[in-house]
């Protein structure tokens, strides 16, 4: 597969740059014990992340990929949800071997990095930080930071026109199809990680232009 060379690469966050899982399950579980409702578990909450927080919440609730939770109940579990993850949002993540190596050589390349998730500002930022790699990225759109998230190509569209330059020069490094989704509709590339969380599937069958087993494989591609 030719990978068109970018100017821009825009990496998403969970499943993709952190295993951030192991802190959502656990705020997921403690939620359900408040709410004396059924734990979840990791292996299924594995299969629910990537279209952020509230939807999380909703699915948790409902035990379903595609339920809808009353209002009363999504009201009062959503705050207990928020309260524990602001306190467990980076204890128990941590960064997908390769990150680091991928990372260095993006920026040893000069290529514009920006970071982009549907994860809210509150939680995206402390989580960067405490990672150690805040600092590789000239912007991070968060789930919160526009009017619409991914799979809207809001987000991408915004990048490329803060670091001004054309969206057909960008590339998404993403592991869901809600990424597959945005970087169509902005008309950027697209690389997918082999790893992430796609809600159980088979990322490849999504047709990103090149799925990859680790961030150490775009030296072999950038």
């Amino acid at each position: 597969m030719t990978i068109f060379q970018p100017k821009l690469v825009m990496i998403d966050v969970d499943g993709t740059l952190v295993d951030s899982v192991p802190d959502l399950a656990y705020c997921v579980d403690q939620m359900m014990v408040a709410l004396n409702m059924p734990l979840r578990g990791e292996d299924t909450v594995r299969h629910w992340v990537g279209n952020g927080v509230p939807k999380l919440v909703e699915r948790a609730l409902t035990g379903e990929l595609d339920g809808s939770p009353s209002k009363e109940a999504f009201d009062k579990a959503y705050p207990i949800f928020l309260d524990l993850y602001a306190q467990n949002s980076s204890v128990r993540s941590t960064l997908y071997e390769g990150v680091i190596e991928g990372l260095e050589y993006l920026k040893s390349k000069d290529y514009l990095l920006g970071c982009v998730t549907n994860k809210a500002e509150q939680f995206t930022h402390p989580l960067l930080k405490s990672l150690g790699i805040f600092d590789y990225f000239g912007v991070v759109i968060s789930g919160d930071t526009l009017e619409k998230k991914k799979p809207d190509p809001m987000p991408l569209i915004h990048s490329a026109d803060f670091f001004n330059v054309k969206p057909n020069e960008c590339l998404m490094l993403g592991d869901s199809i809600s990424d597959v989704k945005a970087a169509r509709a902005a008309n950027f590339q697209i690389i997918c990680m082999s790893y992430g969380y796609n809600h159980g599937n088979n990322i490849a069958d999504e047709n990103p232009d090149l799925v990859i087993d680790s961030m150490k494989q775009l030296r072999d591609y950038l």
